[in-house]
């Protein structure tokens, strides 16, 4: 598992928190952030995403580039990923918790 520590079984259509696992999305999403997924969430250029890639869930941003989609860390010590399809994304991120500290809380839509 990747960055959110999230297992099968998020198909379906009710939201869903996990716990950011590592620092691929730093600045925006810290270890131990709390994320908010809305499964039927509309996409954009620019969304923070759920996805499954090959056995692995991933937790990045989508960004469309001339060649098509692809998953964003944020922090650019990891790599991006190509997003052949867009079913590989299982869930939009609608909302930021920092746990012992609501005023940092942040919504996505």
């Amino acid at each position: 598992m990747s960055e959110t520590g999230h297992d099968a079984g998020c198909d379906s259509g009710e939201p869903f928190a996990l716990r950011v696992l590592g620092d691929s999305m730093l600045p925006e999403f810290a270890h131990g952030d709390i994320i908010v997924v809305e499964p039927d969430g509309a996409l954009h250029d620019g969304s923070f995403v759920l996805a499954r890639v090959g056995d692995e869930w991933v937790f990045r941003q989508l960004a469309r580039d001339p060649s098509g989609w692809r998953l964003r860390a944020l922090n650019g010590a990891f790599p991006d990923r190509a997003l052949p399809d867009l079913g590989a994304v299982r869930g939009v991120v609608i909302q930021k918790a920092v746990p012992g500290r609501r005023r940092l809380s942040k919504r996505y839509v």
